[in-house]
């Protein structure tokens, strides 16, 4: 917990305060009654005749406060549910006051939602604003804007647990790190950033403050578009999807100064969600009228841990088009006891702008429904057409014609991209960095980047941040006998004998550390070797690391030499291998050598850490383990970015069987009705699985390619595929075994993962193989299946059976298997909205094996998944039926976990 809180509290050097610049404005804004109108937008346009636009926003208190050159500037106030208030200030020396009182917004309604039987407004609206969504994101060439965020983290209140628990780290965080439960983390971020069609964002932090530790990361909402079929995993009302999701409904229309002195009709739509909960929103969203572009809206919605999220925007016109220049994110609930809440502001200010010269004719959309266009066009007509061609010849498009017609645009320049060599796979291009000056900067340059004026707690918060920090300094730096006793900590390298028990990394240089891992941290037991104690040392060099921030390093190569050691002392010895490797970018070369005790099942069905428990406490073995005395070389690389993974290994073993090492074991409980079985398993193909000490050549060859496109995210150089849009995976793997065994075996399987819908998922895993030559080979060489004999389930949820016994059914000839795992935002339960809030998903499956002896082996299953919701929500539950060729077998009941404990 302590490194934790250290790293979470980290302290940040703030220099002296300063003064603030000495001309702009400044002032308060509120409502008719009065009170104060936190987070308003203060857009500010000028000084005449320029045309850029900057501006700020209030904070909880509803003031602003802005440093502008001397001139004449036009001030607009804008507020969501309330009149935009427009203001001329003429600013020649100091700070003018200009004080604004809002007026809440008047809704005059369409005279056709009076009118019976007729369709609701709110349709005809959104449709036009859906067609028209992806025309809106075209428009923008290329943006570069200084972007402000401010941000507030509280937790307010802590599991009894933890509070017992880490009293003294509480204290101590409090004391040292200005943290408290209740207390928010102020966090102030400015940032240069730019994007450039079609994905690239580029953002690099020039200033951050914290009244606590280091800055926040954006969250997922940031730099997200809700002309975005999804945003942050949910359904944008602007989907083309959004009618299976959403019902809309027309609240009224109201009239305010637009771009270029016209006014422009902004039309207030309420979202409705058909079943509200994880993956939708709700809220309302300001449509402009006849462009059809987003003028502001507030949308809820709730992640998967029941977390809820309330996301606002207010967009200005920037060279005509309309961005989101004042942005608010809320977030409160609860996870794992914790109960936190958030709150972020961010204010952009756009210093160059350029629009996509496509776009520059404005499009007028015709609802199909209510009349169509004078001319509709055929796909024909579309096909091959350039885009600004046809918008001058046709001004008026269905919104059908339109969508087609973005299409052929998007089709176009994707070719012309491919054309310039230019990777097409690359669906978003984002990289983060922090200037090394960050969170060293003065109040004086805070003060003149600062785009919304600190609060009267905010300001005692920083005032207490930067007398921790000032205590912290070292009072003479070329004295290292005069420092605060704050600063006294010991040498990272430095050895102390509790390094021993707990495990320890020694950073060596720039270059290497030294990790040892404590055998106290690895006591295991099972019935071959009884208690086991194992420990590990190992020497990581890495000659090459590409810094792209204090965050964020890419590996380019990497060296490690190491060894493992395991004490049985049920057996009273001592086995081990030792590890060396090279790795450069996607390429690995590993040689390891040594005596060490191994599952028959090389995929480890049950982790030696859950066997532990299950042997101890429950009297079952289920791990079944042979000795092994080996020399491994494997090579792997991933050529084709990525799409191809190619791994080949030879290894040269001597394998011995072993018994459990006592005949007479004690368990910890006795249970009726049970007993320590033998080491020797029972199978149904063979009659014994028992075998000699006998020498095996193994070579094993494994080819993963990837069918189809496969689309990627960069995140600082670094390649990501897309989960929500991967291809499918084809393996292959042959085996040929020699020396004392002889043997070939071949196997196929393909995985893929895809959505069926919004928080829906469709998993699969088929699998098939054969040994075509089966001369000699003994059980280790076995074909094994991921089976599961305890409660408890852990491992890939896809993959992996319920209830099979885990080598009952292993195969020296042949075999089918088949898993599917479909996921559920709605089914049985997850229908009532109050299920999914909290976070409960609903699953069914399916797993298959056909081998000559598991006549069908089929599991039918349910489960629920987030047991606990917002307490354990990792755990599912599940009820699982067995079959055997068509024939009912049993039911079984499981609770689950993804999560891997132990090895």
């Amino acid at each position: 917990m302590k490194p934790f809180l250290l790293v979470l509290f980290t302290l940040l050097y703030i220099a002296a305060h300063a003064q603030t610049g000495t001309t702009g404005l400044r002032g308060l804004v509120r409502t008719a009654q009065g009170d104060a109108l936190p987070y308003a937008a203060v857009v500010v346009k000028g000084p005449a005749p320029a045309t850029r636009t900057t501006g700020t926003i209030t904070n909880a208190e509803g003031r602003y406060e802005i440093g502008l050159q001397p001139g004449r500037y036009e001030i607009v106030f804008q507020f969501l549910g309330f009149q935009s208030v427009q203001k001329q200030v003429e600013i020649s020396s100091g700070y003018v006051t200009l004080d604004v009182t809002m007026q809440e917004q008047a809704y005059r309604l369409a005279e056709v939602q009076t009118k019976a039987g007729n369709e609701d407004p709110a349709y005809t609206i959104m449709r036009r604003a859906i067609a028209k969504s992806r025309f809106h994101q075209l428009q923008v060439q290329r943006f570069r804007a200084r972007v402000y965020t401010k941000s507030s983290f509280t937790v307010l209140d802590l599991p009894n647990l933890a509070e017992m628990a880490f009293r003294k780290q509480l204290k101590e965080a409090e004391r040292d790190f200005n943290f408290k439960v209740g207390v928010p983390v102020l966090n102030e971020t400015v940032a240069e950033v730019t994007f450039s069609q079609p994905n690239t964002y580029r953002q690099r932090i020039i200033a951050n403050r914290n009244s606590q530790g280091d800055f926040l990361s954006p969250n997922q909402f940031y730099n997200a578009s809700f002309y975005n079929p999804t945003i942050a995993g949910a359904v944008s009302p602007l989907s083309p999807k959004a009618f299976a999701y959403y019902k809309f409904e027309y609240k009224g229309t109201y009239r305010e100064p637009g771009p270029d002195g016209k006014s422009v009709e902004v039309s207030k739509i309420q979202v409705i969600p058909r079943q509200y909960g994880e993956g939708v929103f709700r809220g309302t969203i300001f449509i402009i009228e006849n462009t059809w572009a987003i003028h502001s809206l507030q949308l809820e919605t709730v992640n998967n841990i029941g977390v809820s999220f309330t996301v606002r925007h207010v967009c200005s016109p920037i060279q005509g088009v309309w961005m989101p220049t004042n942005q608010r994110y809320n977030g409160s609930g609860s996870y794992l006891g914790v109960k936190a809440t958030g709150q972020y502001v961010r204010s952009l200010t756009f210093s160059e702008f350029v629009v996509n010269p496509a776009f520059v004719e404005d499009i007028e959309v015709a609802d199909e429904k209510k009349g169509p266009p004078a001319q509709t066009l055929s796909k024909s007509d579309i096909k091959g057409q350039e885009l600004d061609e046809l918008v001058k010849k046709q001004k008026e498009f269905s919104t059908k014609n339109l969508r087609q017609l973005v299409r052929e645009y998007e089709k176009q320049e994707k070719q012309a991209r491919k054309n310039r060599k230019e990777d097409v796979t690359v669906m978003r291009d984002d990289s983060l960095v922090v200037d090394s000056l960050a969170r060293r900067r003065s109040n004086v340059f805070w003060d003149s980047l600062r785009s919304v004026p600190l609060t009267t707690a905010e300001v005692k918060s920083y005032r207490k941040a930067d007398s921790l920090g000032l205590i912290r300094e070292i009072k003479a730096p070329n004295d290292t006998t005069r420092r605060d006793s704050t600063q006294r900590k010991k040498s990272p390298n430095k050895f102390s004998p509790g390094q021993l028990l707990s495990g320890y990394t020694w950073r060596l240089n720039k270059h290497s550390s030294l990790i040892y891992t404590s055998p106290i941290s690895r006591v295991e037991y099972n019935t071959v070797e009884g208690y086991t104690a194992e420990g590990a040392l190992n020497l990581r060099y890495r000659p090459r690391v590409d810094s792209i921030s204090r965050y964020r390093q890419i590996t380019l190569s990497e060296w490690n030499f190491g060894g493992t050691g395991r004490y049985q002392f049920g057996r009273k010895q001592l086995v081990g291998y030792g590890l060396a490797s090279y790795q450069h970018k996607q390429t690995r070369l590993a040689l390891s050598g040594g005596r060490y005790l191994y599952q028959f099942n090389p995929d480890n069905p049950i982790s030696p850490f859950l066997n532990s428990l299950t042997t101890l406490l429950f009297e079952q073995n289920f791990a079944r383990l042979y000795q092994k005395d080996f020399m491994n070389l494997t090579v792997s690389a991933s050529p084709f970015r990525e799409r191809l993974t190619l791994t080949g290994g030879l290894e040269v073993a001597q394998r011995n069987e072993l018994s459990n090492y006592r005949e007479d074991i004690r368990p910890w409980i006795d249970w009726r009705n049970r007993a320590y079985l033998p080491n020797r398993l029972e199978n149904a193909e063979i009659a014994s699985t028992g075998f000699p000490t006998h020498q095996a050549i193994t070579l094993n060859l494994t080819a993963a390619a990837k069918i189809g496109a496969t689309q990627y995210v960069i995140r600082n150089g670094r390649r990501i595929a897309r989960r929500d849009n991967d291809a499918p995976l084809l393996t292959l793997n042959y085996r040929k075994g020699m020396g004392d065994v002889d043997y070939d075996f071949a196997q196929a399987t393909l995985s893929h993962s895809f959505e069926t819908g919004i928080r829906s998922r469709l998993n699969y895993q088929l699998s098939a193989g054969a040994f075509l030559n089966d001369r000699k080979l003994y059980f280790p060489d076995f074909r094994h299946f991921a089976g599961n004999q305890f409660f408890f389930q852990q491992g890939d949820v896809v993959s992996s059976f319920r209830l099979l016994p885990y080598y009952q059914y292993s195969t020296g000839k042949r075999f089918a298997e088949g898993h599917v795992l479909a996921e559920f935002r709605k089914f049985v339960i997850t229908q009532f909205t109050l299920v999914r809030l909290i976070g409960l998903k609903e699953n069914l499956f399916v797993h298959y094996l056909a081998t000559p002896t598991s006549r069908n082996y089929t599991e039918l299953g349910y489960g629920l998944d987030g047991l606990i919701p917002q307490v354990l929500p990792f755990f599912r539950v599940e009820v699982i039926s067995q079959w055997q060729d068509a024939q009912y077998k049993g039911l079984g009941f499981r609770i689950g976990t993804t999560l891997r404990f132990g090895r």
